[in-house]
């Protein structure tokens, strides 16, 4: 069970912007995607919430930008669990150019568990939350900033 997660992406044009760097949606979806990679290595893919009446849904999104990516730029999203509690999930991203390891943005998910018949948190089942390690922020991943 993979303490880090590492998702590899190549930058595409169409996720740039006027200015030619990747624009903020395209990092969101980089980090969803991610996300949902992460979850079904650990044995979680959406099949299998979907047979528990449940999903993973987004609260918040927090995201700090470092430096622009550009098409072409082969990036790796590393993602972690910081907390499980009984209802959320807390995960953490930095997203660094492969080339030069330059990291691009830092940012944070609060995931919430929901039941699909009430659209109300649910406490997020123990097999669930033991397929994934936390990542205390002393054990998180550094990077070099350049």
């Amino acid at each position: 069970m993979p303490n880090v997660f590492h998702h590899r992406h190549t930058v595409l044009p169409d996720e740039a912007d006027r200015m030619g760097h990747a624009n903020n949606l395209a990092y969101m979806h980089w980090m969803i995607d991610a996300a949902v990679a992460h979850s079904a290595a650990q044995g979680w893919p959406g099949e299998a919430l979907i047979h528990l009446g449940c999903a993973w849904v987004v609260r918040r999104h927090a995201i700090d930008y470092h430096y622009g990516a550009m098409p072409g730029d082969r990036i790796v999203v590393q993602t972690w669990v910081a907390t499980m509690r009984k209802v959320t999930s807390l995960r953490r991203y930095r997203i660094v150019r492969e080339a030069d390891e330059k990291l691009l943005a830092s940012a944070e998910t609060m995931w919430a568990f929901v039941d699909f018949t009430t659209g109300r948190p649910k406490r997020i089942p123990a097999d669930v939350a033991q397929s994934f390690v936390v990542v205390d922020a002393s054990n998180e991943p550094s990077f070099n900033s350049q």
